[in-house]
């Protein structure tokens, strides 16, 4: 056959340079046509196509990490940098951006807490990393957007997915996750070993790769689709070719595979156990990087395939290799039951195929090639060694990789514990650290550190070996957050029948007309300019909830307290004291609010959850007084007031707690006092808020924009990058569920506040993809504030 039919790919070059395991590889977007390269010596190579067409040349060797480099993506070009950065993610814990021209870095990215083992860029300048400290986080420019927690074990895989705002993790906890704007969305389950891998497909569909030897081809929507079988071991990584559905996996079998039309159409075998990284190329080429430390390129293309001196060489180095029968690349072996050489001269059945022989007593391993027709050899099968996990780094313990994981047995009734050792860590510390996690006592420290320094004698960086260790996973372990809790179906509202006290049903319904204010509906003078002026954003001053009747509150108090049990009862003092207290907050008496009325205030906020609301209510316009503010949001008090709120947020509890809860949180925004515990609590304060989403309650959502749009009014005044993040999230969820048009022009109003003047949260509001969110608002007809608003935000979009 001749050699271009079918596609069969051959050795382009072999490219060496790094001194230890290649361990990433990207397509380059420049030079054309070449790539980079990551090693565990700790630099990063930028290699580009040579002109006699075949091999490459290595352009400059970059240089920044303290650790091995383990991962490696491009990031776009922009205006600044217009052949596009290189991003590594190292050992270190850190990131190193470089220009294409240099080799320092421009810049480290720190945040991780430990190794960075995967890395993906998006549109205007986002980049996602995945770390064996559980965590992915989002980085625009030099900073860090927001973390994305959830995986309860090593994030080894990530990637940003062409529609805006949507993130994926593959974990070692055997799943992997779908994000949108920072919140996880989906879960996948199907993996039984730790994902390594993740290519995207299309918008729609995605493939991952695992320690469990299988690829899964998966719909964003949740559904596996098919599920592929091939490899005999770990598979360590996936790529997509380029305008098609075929891909190619890598992994501990010593192998390549290329996979057309969802079978396994190639095999080609490497003189390396562990293949660890694939690109593939502009032009169709394959680049795979190993534990030898040497890059080969494989090709379809006759005139790109090396000589035939060169492919002689590749197979002699290959028929050298020696296979370990322990790590079961070929099978369980009895070398009793071999055929001879003789075994050689019937053809094979399909390509990749391997079949072992017995030779003089020497086992050998041969696979056959469909497009030469021909067995050819690919290495001698050795007897088992006794040799020390000393693997390149692949012993896996809790989904992280070892140079070593020792097992210890303190005593011979109790269990073994299992004690993981890098070559560069500190013997004793790692004891120390071993008898801890374990609650072993101190006494063993001397015994343990010996026993490492023992077993690890004269090892330097550079030994691998072909022992393999099984990963110790703990498999059936709880995940939390794996089953989502369905949205409560929105409760009836609490009261009914006329002339009742509904918190929060007088809503300004009536259409303001002309300079109407946009919150409150009260008219201002406008001048007659045609030109539509932006009065929305950006806010300066918190929105709160005024609205009020203290009679029907005071009403509703008194009824529900004639019912309540006797150890909530307030006497009638109480009540009167509480009718003070809001007339000297509802502006209707000059009185300052006194201790003893908070006091009272605070018993009645810790009422049953069924009748405390009209109390609530009472906080909700009290703490808009200075003295109430103070009073609970300072340093004393504030613990205790946070938490109460944060309980009535539970959106399992009553919508009208959620609502006057969510109220009184925008109405502490009114004094310093409660603008600074907001800002400190925000984290805390906004993950429970976004919850009450799920009511599809109309007020509610009003007051959850409200307090989005408080929140941005502060952060627009201070440059809390996080902060903007979060908040930018939270209308971007929020923006998916809300209808009431009210709700959305906050949130517009908010979203513009918090981008005025902000460039990186401009670049960050569109790679979550909000621009398109928001884009059908600008023709609603009717309030036309919520048209012209976001309006004004798209141009600044």
């Amino acid at each position: 056959a001749m050699a271009g039919e079918g596609g069969t790919f051959r050795l382009r070059c072999s490219l060496v340079g790094h001194g230890q395991d290649v361990r990433g590889l990207t397509r380059g977007l420049f030079p054309e046509g070449g790539f980079v390269s990551v090693s565990r010596d700790r630099t990063a190579r930028l290699w580009a196509p040579d002109g006699l067409n075949r091999g490459f040349t290595e352009m400059h060797c970059m240089s920044g990490h303290s650790n091995f480099v383990s991962c490696v993506c491009i990031i776009p070009p922009s205006d600044l940098y217009p052949r596009g950065l290189i991003a590594t993610g190292g050992n270190d814990h850190n990131i190193c951006i470089f220009t294409v021209d240099n080799p320092g870095p421009l810049y480290i990215l720190k945040g991780h807490k430990n190794t960075v083992c995967s890395l993906s860029s998006g549109k205007f300048g986002t980049l996602l990393s995945g770390s064996w400290d559980t965590t992915a986080k989002v980085w625009l420019n030099d900073r860090c957007m927001m973390t994305l927690q959830g995986h309860t074990a090593a994030i080894w895989a990530v990637k940003i997915l062409p529609e805006q705002g949507l993130m994926l993790t593959g974990s070692a906890d055997k799943t992997i996750k779908l994000w949108k704007a920072g919140r996880c969305e989906r879960t996948f389950t199907g993996h039984e070993d730790c994902v390594r891998g993740l290519a995207i497909l299309s918008e729609m569909e995605f493939l991952s790769c695992a320690n469990d030897a299988s690829v899964r081809r998966w719909q964003i929507s949740g559904e596996c689709l098919q599920v592929y079988y091939g490899h005999t071991n770990y598979i360590y990584s996936i790529s997509v070719f380029p305008r098609c559905k075929d891909f190619i996996t890598t992994g501990e079998d010593r192998s390549l595979r290329i996979w057309k039309q969802g079978e396994c159409a190639q095999t080609i075998r490497l003189p390396a156990q562990s293949v660890w990284c694939c690109c593939v190329l502009d032009n169709g080429d394959i680049v795979v990087g190993a534990s030898d430390g040497i890059i080969r390129v494989f090709t379809e293309s006759l005139e790109r395939t090396a000589s035939a001196e060169e492919i002689q060489a590749f197979e002699n180095e290959l028929s050298q290799a020696s296979i370990d029968p322990k790590t079961g690349d070929l099978g369980d072996i009895n070398a009793d039951d071999l055929p001879g050489r003789e075994h050689l001269k019937d053809p094979g059945t399909r390509d990749g195929q391997t079949r072992l022989i017995k030779d003089n007593g020497k086992v050998e391993a041969y696979q056959w090639s469909v497009s030469e027709g021909r067995w050819i050899k690919i290495g001698d099968v050795v007897g088992s060694s006794g040799a020390t996990q000393q693997t390149s780094g692949k012993v896996l313990f809790e989904g992280k990789e070892y140079d070593y994981v020792f097992t210890i047995d303190v005593n011979e009734s109790g269990p073994s514990y299992k004690l993981p050792y890098n070559i560069t860590d500190d013997p004793w510390l790692t004891a120390y650290n071993f008898l801890q996690k374990n609650d072993l006592n101190p006494m063993f420290l001397d015994q343990v550190a010996k026993f490492i320094m023992d077993n690890t004698k004269g090892q330097t960086l550079l030994s691998t070996s072909n022992e393999f260790s099984d990963p110790f996973t703990g498999a059936g372990r709880y995940v939390p957050g794996s089953s989502s809790g369905s949205s409560t179906i929105p409760g009836a509202d609490p009261f009914t029948g006329a002339g009742r006290y509904v918190p929060g049903s007088a809503s300004n319904a009536a259409t303001p007309v002309g300079g109407v204010d946009p919150y409150t509906g009260m008219g201002a003078y406008k001048s007659p300019a045609v030109k539509v002026e932006n009065i929305y954003f950006p806010k300066k001053d918190a929105v709160t909830f005024d609205q009020a009747n203290p009679t029907q509150i005071l009403g509703k108090l008194k009824e529900l307290n004639g019912s309540a049990a006797e150890e909530h009862k307030l006497t009638e003092d109480d009540l009167i004291i509480l009718e003070k207290l809001l007339s000297a907050t509802c502006n209707t008496s000059a009185e300052t609010p006194t201790a003893q009325q908070l006091q009272t205030l605070w018993r009645a906020v810790n009422w049953p959850e069924d009748i405390v609301f009209p109390a609530l209510d009472i906080l909700r316009l009290s703490v808009r007084h200075p003295t109430v503010n103070e009073n609970f949001c300072s340093e004393k008090e504030h613990v205790q007031f946070i938490i109460l709120l944060l309980k009535f947020l539970n959106p399992k509890g009553k919508q009208a707690n959620q609502l006057l809860a969510l109220r009184a949180l925008c109405n502490c925004f009114v004094s310093r006092a409660g603008q600074k515990l907001m800002m400190e609590q925000r984290d805390e304060i906004m993950t429970q808020a976004i919850e009450t989403k799920s009511g599809n309650n109309k007020n509610i959502h009003i007051a959850l924009a409200t307090l989005t749009l408080n929140y941005a009014v502060c952060l627009h005044k201070v440059n809390n990058v996080e902060g903007k993040a979060q908040c930018l999230s939270v209308i971007s969820t929020v923006m998916e569920v809300v209808q009431d048009l009210e709700a959305i022009f906050r949130l517009l109003v908010a979203l513009g506040t918090l981008i005025s003047d902000d460039t990186n949260a401009v670049q960050l509001a569109k790679s979550l993809g909000v621009d398109s969110q928001i884009k059908k608002y600008a023709s609603v007809s009717e309030p036309a504030k919520v048209k012209e608003c976001c309006r004004f935000v798209l141009n600044l979009l």
